[in-house]
């Protein structure tokens, strides 16, 4: 893991796929480059069952600090740095996403749909329904590192389990 990247066990990772530094992939991930290239940033999460795709001669292309959630499915162009693609989030082929924006959980970004940097995206389709806040962006690199530290602990002791408790005073 230091100076690599992590992957979970059970985590499918194949064919033509690029993975910055400090990224990890997490319990039942899929990430298949097998028509087109996916290249992945630097400390990008992608959590438990999500699925990383792409069309025919159409790369797939996910910025540095990046956070792609539970179930998510990323089958899109472009995914900038700093977002969060929510829980169950679909975002279609040629879709672009930009740096700094939330799509929210159940969202579905349609095919060919670009947003805007600091955007929160919500609902089926997907509409821009406000800025990013200062804080939400903070929060977005918050979970990015927060996600290094725990791929850094699995590496470590084979479980998110700290090998030493995080409060000596409570044990938690």
């Amino acid at each position: 893991m230091p100076g690599g990247w992590y992957k979970a066990s059970n985590a499918i990772v194949c064919d033509d796929v690029t993975i910055g530094e400090d990224s990890s992939f997490w319990f039942g991930v899929v990430a298949r480059g097998d028509i087109a290239p996916i290249i992945i940033g630097k400390r990008t999460n992608v959590q438990d069952l999500a699925c990383l795709h792409v069309d025919p001669a159409r790369a797939l292309r996910i910025g540095d600090d990046v956070s792609i959630a539970h179930h998510a499915v990323v089958h899109c162009d472009i995914v900038g740095n700093a977002c969060l693609i929510g829980m169950h989030a679909i975002i279609l082929g040629g879709a672009k996403i930009g740096e700094g924006s939330v799509i929210a959980a159940g969202a579905l970004v349609p095919e060919g749909r670009e947003i805007p940097p600091r955007s929160l995206v919500m609902g089926i389709p997907g509409k821009v329904v406000r800025q990013v806040t200062a804080a939400e962006y903070e929060s977005n690199l918050w979970r990015a590192r927060s996600y290094v530290e725990n791929a850094r602990r699995w590496h470590q002791t084979g479980s998110g389990v700290p090998a030493k408790p995080l409060n000596p005073d409570t044990g938690v």
